[in-house]
């Protein structure tokens, strides 16, 4: 998305700080320094039982064209610090034109369904590198995953029935839209009305009219029949204008017409009132007049909730159109993902040290290690626990994991031999070694993933808690740690 849209560097992209602590590590000689961060969410979204990992599309996209020109250092040239002074040496802004990216980043594929306290994404290389890339690996990874959830919680509710992604006009500006729009493909809707997503992501576009067309004629009926003349095979009708089933039955007039043109009415949407009630007596006029297959599509604030209220009314409503409440995330404004340093080597021949961070909340503690997260299943293939590891030191049988809450609530994950390793290689020493998937392949593995969890836990209300923990050593390991930190301090 970044090199089509823009076609320039974006690596200034990012918080200040990053560039000041990076201009740290370089003046006080810790250019050697690796470090491993990773990036995870603390809360799952929208008070659910899961979330949706979305963005490492546009995270590869980014990192494969990221470089600073020639023109960021010459801004980065111009900025002063509260003195007055220049900010950055000549000589660090020369070592950042010349830099080029050799971190490994390891990540779970997009689409895959996660909760928190698990690493979406690993970053590991030059300390330097992986401070500046915190910023922008947050930006894309919170957001998009955060579309991505909704629309799943969306498509949840909706069933079998399309739902289609109508929320560009009220994104958070353009490049809001077009994730948002990639996002709500990946978590389960069928479509956008965004021209632009289609082009770029191979999404579905579909649009119907509005309520100006219908206005700008004399009467209801003549612009349905000259929509019907302009798109013939393309006519879904707007019939809320100036009442509702009145328009459906004009629309039903004008489906006449069509059929005796060789066409046919594909549907009508309603976009206000008793969605509910509207819907069930626009279906008996529509089939009353010999529309069985004409299609209700509905719109007008919806979201995961509404749609679960519409259906448990027994509304007759074929496709859901979602636009404000799913792209701007309504109910839950950011996903809070955090980017935590866990392990430190002073150079590439020297040995790691793990890392944590200490807080007075407990799930604010980070984790320390090389980690990776092991999903355990049954033989039904249905899920059963995820086990946050350290790399460096797996365990040799037992597989018990540890709430990283309440160190009281453990579980042994049974049947160990049947288990995937989530997060999976993307680069290597800065090349892309991950194979690229296409928008439909990655909503499909998203789908399949989702449908491998118990129901419970995709419950819309007060959903089953999906276990997930530490490994005990991984977990014995960071309390020793805190301890340490808490006598030392």
């Amino acid at each position: 998305m970044f090199s089509q849209i823009y076609g320039q560097s974006l690596s200034l992209l990012t918080d200040l700080y990053q560039l000041t602590m990076a201009y740290g590590y370089w003046k006080s000689g810790a250019i050697e320094k690796e470090a491993v961060f990773n990036l995870s969410f603390r809360v799952n979204p929208f008070k659910g039982g899961f979330a949706v990992f979305c963005g490492l599309t546009h995270v590869i996209d980014f990192l494969q064209n990221f470089r600073f020109d020639q023109s960021d250092i010459d801004y980065l040239s111009t900025v002063t610090a509260s003195d007055g002074t220049l900010l950055f040496s000549a000589d660090f802004l020369q070592y950042l034109l010349s830099m080029k990216l050799t971190v490994d980043i390891d990540a779970m594929p997009e689409g895959a369904v996660v909760f928190a306290h698990e690493p979406l994404l690993r970053i590991k290389g030059p300390l330097i590198q992986c401070q500046i890339l915190e910023t922008i690996l947050l930006n894309i990874v919170n957001f998009q995953s955060l579309i991505a959830t909704k629309a799943a919680r969306v498509r949840l509710a909706a069933g079998d029935k399309a739902v289609v992604e109508f929320g560009l006009r009220r994104a958070q500006g353009a490049d809001g839209a077009l994730s948002a729009s990639w996002a709500s493909y990946i978590g389960g809707a069928d479509g956008t009305s965004n021209v632009l997503a289609g082009k770029l992501f191979d999404i579905p576009v579909t649009g119907t009219h509005a309520h100006s067309w219908v206005m700008s004629f004399d009467d209801e009926l003549e612009a349905f029949k000259t929509y019907a003349q302009v798109m013939p095979n393309n006519c879904v009708f707007l019939v809320d204008t100036y009442d509702s089933l009145e328009g459906v039955r004009k629309a039903v007039e004008i489906g006449r017409w069509l059929r005796s043109k060789g066409h046919d009415l594909k549907g009508i949407r309603l976009d206000s009132g008793d969605l509910a009630y509207l819907s069930i007596e626009a279906r008996k006029i529509l089939d009353q007049g010999g529309f069985e297959n004409a299609l209700i599509v509905a719109s007008n604030d919806l979201d995961e909730h509404i749609i679960a209220s519409l259906n448990d009314q027994g509304a007759r409503i074929d496709i859901w159109g979602v636009g404000t409440k799913l792209v701007t995330a309504y109910d839950q404004p950011a996903l809070g993902g955090v980017y935590k340093l866990t392990a430190l080597r002073t150079n590439a021949k020297s040995s790691w040290q793990y890392k944590i961070k200490l807080s007075e909340q407990s799930g604010k503690i980070t984790s320390p290690g090389l980690q990776q997260v092991r999903r355990f299943y049954d033989n039904d293939g249905i899920f059963i626990g995820d086990c946050v590891y350290d790399q460096w030191s797996p365990p040799e049988k037992d597989w018990v994991i540890v709430d990283p809450v309440d160190f009281t609530r453990r579980k042994t994950l049974v049947n160990s031999s049947q288990f995937i390793d989530m997060l999976v290689p993307i680069f290597r020493a800065g090349n892309l070694v991950y194979a690229s998937v296409s928008s439909s392949d990655i909503r499909a593995y998203s789908k399949g993933q989702l449908q491998r969890f118990h129901h419970s836990i995709k419950r819309l209300l007060n959903p089953h808690q999906y276990p997930v923990g530490l490994e005990r050593g991984l977990h014995d390991l960071k309390t020793d740690l805190i301890l340490h930190l808490r006598q030392s301090k």
